[in-house]
């Protein structure tokens, strides 16, 4: 598995979601690399989209690489 987003509309909703999601982990022994995890964040690109607050975009910097090449 490569990547895995924990949502909420509220912190307390975000902390359980968190909360379940790492258990999840344990209980079936997948392990993090805590290089790669990131939290508290607002947006990111995820797949070559970028998700925000302001929904689902295609990631610019994807499209600027297809028509340099």
């Amino acid at each position: 598995m490569d990547d895995v987003s924990v949502l909420g509309d509220s912190l307390d909703l975000w902390l359980t979601n968190l909360k379940l999601a790492l258990q999840i982990c344990e209980d079936t022994n997948l392990v993090l690399n805590y290089e790669k995890c990131y939290f508290m964040v607002r947006e990111g690109v995820v797949i070559g989209h970028k998700i925000s607050p302001r929904g689902i975009e295609v990631d610019r910097a994807k499209i600027d690489t297809i028509f340099k090449e």
